[in-house]
Parts: C-alpha cells; structure tokens; sequence
C-alpha cells in the first residue's frame, strides 16, 4: 500500500481484543492513537473485539473504532485478520485464551495478574516458551512501566545515580470499596479475580518495586484484612469501578487490603501496602528508593514530575529538586508535545503499544515478559502464603 506523499505504509498488524470494559477501552484507546504519534514498523489496525454479550460488544466496537465483533473469544482468535491477541478480560480466562492463542500462532498481550494462580501461570510461560521457538511473543501489560518518569527513574538507577540500594517503599491507595453497600463485583470473588487488593494493586507496585531496582523479591512478610465480608449481589452489569447491588447479600471471598515487607536479593528493604478502604484516596500511587548516593520518589497523581536527591551535592545546597518529565530526551516523550505539556493515564497504554509493536517487527522479546508475570505471581502467593501463617517471613519460589 501506498501513501499520499508516496510513502510505502508498513504491515499491518490485526489486532484482536478480548473485552472491552474499564482495561478494554483503555487498550482500545491505546490501539487507535498509537500510529498516529510514533513511526511505527507496523500498522495496528483495530480488526476485532469480543465479548459475551452482543449489544454491549458492538457498542464497545462502534464507540472504540473496532471493525467487527465476535461474542466467543474462541472465533476471534480463529480470525486471519487478527495476528494479535489482547486479553483484558478478568484473571479467571487469562490462561486458556492466552495459552489458546499461543497455539494458533498469535502474539499475546495479557492485562495483569498474569493469572489467578502459580500454576496457571506457569502454564502461560510455558506457552509462550513453545510459541516464541515459532516466532509469536507474549507480554503482560504492567503499564505504569510506561510513565515517562518511571521510565526515566529506571534509567537513574541503573546508570547508578542511587548507588547501592537500601530502601523501597511503595503504595498504592483507593477508596472505592469504602462503602460497604457496593456490590460483589467479579473483583470482589476469588473465583473470578484470584485476590483483591492484592492481585489488583499489588501486583503492580510489586512489579514497579523490582523494575526500578532491577532486582527481585526474595521473601516476604505479610498481613492481609476483608473489612466488608458481605455485599449486595450484583444488579445488572458494572462499568469499570461502579456498579449496582440488589438486596440479597453474598459473601466477599478476596482481600480488601494487604500489607507486607520484604527483602530483595541485594539486600534492600522494602515496603508496601496496597489497599481498595483508604478514605479520599482515588488512584494513589506512591514510591520512593533510597540509595547510598541518592533518592527518587514518584507520586502518579503528579505522574510528569520525579523528585531526585543526589547525596553528593555539598550539604548546603543539596535536596530533593523537582525533574519536569517532559523534554524530548525523556523516554516516549519525543512523540509527544512542546516541553512543559503534560501526558495523562492513557498515554502508558499508547506506550505500551509502541513497545510491543516494536518487539514484534524486530523479533526480540517484550517486557515484561510472561516470565516477569510469572516471578511476581509467586510474589502474591508469598504474601498469601506469609498473611495465612500469621505474618511468618516466607521465601519467595524460584
């Protein structure tokens, strides 16, 4: 194919979307926007969504820009205009139609938790280990990776910027489950959401501590609570982090929050609590890593700022100084706006895209990996397994 200006347009690449409430409109959103800001070796194109129920799919399809719909997953990855499948469906379904689309020779990318188990996810990564011997790549979508800012840290720390690590300490608060009359969700049910707090928020501030240390968690202390042990049944269908209850009442079979410390392999301590009952808290997610030359903090409310301490500097002047993430050198940042004009939620999942298009043209692996979904899988059910044994320190499988 050509373009006006004479151009060749890159292959495209079919991509097929499995769901489509809160996680399916932010990928759509991902999809639709990514070629028009980044050069890109190939050219997504919005083949198919599906979803169960078919007036809600078609109208997903119609507001998203997706150019047909299927109500069974399984006819969507039979597709031949699909080349990509992108599962953001709730962690019950990850492994069979991510393992299924392996096998039909498709490349992958699974919303996080990889799985609801350690066992699911292992078969996963064993999938895509077979799959990638033929050519198809698999990547789980932790996108808070995906903040330039975070990007950037990364970058400082590995260049050694902290020196050696002693401290993490990461939280990520909401409050949406305060009132005790919200309904039970599909997240609120282990069956469908494997854990609550924990799987939802905690694995991502668990896979952001080991990014930005680029070391892994060794073991773990925990405690995890269910405040609310009841909640109305569910009336209807929910959107995103709202829904409506009836009056029947069931039982919440997840966590509401969960807290714990651990070790990493360096030696470094860290810290994290991970929480739906925190009063006014909306999408609070914090960190800091404190080394022996230097400190980062990070607050996702102020998601194109990073604070960094060099401890180096003479006493008199040094602290922490504000870094304005927005220069054309910071990561993703070159396919954006004028320096100083900030991006949001839904520019990560745009990176996301781009970094696994990228892979897929160029052959190499994307991260995280299905590997990397895996290692923090077996970080949760650490924590599980510490909180159920009053807190004991529990190594983390290898």
């Amino acid at each position: 194919m050509e373009q006006r200006d004479g151009r060749t347009a890159a292959p495209a690449l079919g991509v097929g979307m499995v769901g489509y409430a809160f996680m399916g409109a932010a990928h759509s959103q991902g999809w639709r926007t990514v070629g028009h800001v980044f050069d890109l070796p190939l050219r997504p194109v919005l083949a198919a969504i599906a979803g169960r129920d078919a007036h809600g799919v078609r109208a997903a399809a119609d507001k998203h820009g997706w150019a047909a719909t299927e109500t069974d997953w399984r006819a969507l990855v039979a597709r031949d205009d699909v080349q990509l499948v992108d599962i953001c469906t709730p962690g019950d379904s990850h492994a069979e139609i991510a393992i299924a689309a392996l096998e039909a020779g498709k490349h992958v990318l699974c919303e996080k938790p990889l799985a609801n188990s350690v066992a699911e996810a292992e078969a996963m990564v064993a999938a895509a280990e077979q799959a990638h011997e033929r050519g198809q790549l698999a990547m789980v979508g932790f996108n808070y990776r995906r903040v330039p800012a975070l990007t950037y840290a990364r970058r400082l720390i590995a260049d050694g910027r902290l020196g050696t690590l002693r401290h993490v300490r990461v939280s990520y608060l909401q409050d949406w489950l305060v009132d005790p009359d919200f309904p039970l969700t599909w997240r609120l049910q282990r069956e469908h959401a494997g854990s609550g707090a924990l799987g939802d928020l905690g694995a991502h501030i668990v896979d952001l501590a080991q990014y930005l240390a680029g070391e892994q968690l060794v073991g773990v202390s925990a405690q995890m609570e269910t405040f609310v042990e009841e909640r109305p049944r569910l009336d209807g269908a929910s959107t995103g982090l709202t829904a409506s209850g009836g009056t029947r009442r069931g039982p919440v079979t997840v966590d509401d929050a969960a807290v714990f410390i651990g070790r990493l392999s360096s030696g470094a301590l860290a810290v994290f609590e991970a929480t739906r009952m925190a009063t006014g808290r909306k999408n609070a997610l914090r960190l800091e890593l404190n080394g022996e030359s230097g400190s980062l903090a990070f607050d996702l409310e102020r998601l194109n700022e990073l604070a960094f301490h060099d401890h180096r500097e003479p006493p008199a002047t040094a602290g922490f100084r504000r870094i304005l993430v927005t220069e054309p050198e910071h990561p993703y940042l070159e396919g954006w706006w004028p320096p100083g004009h900030g991006l949001g939620y839904e520019h990560t999942f745009v990176h996301q895209a781009r970094d696994l298009v990228h892979a897929i043209a160029e052959g190499h692996r994307p991260e995280p990996s299905f590997a990397d979904g895996l290692q923090v899988q077996r970080v949760l059910a650490a924590v599980e397994e510490s909180a159920e044994k009053n807190s004991v320190y529990t190594p983390v499988a290898v």
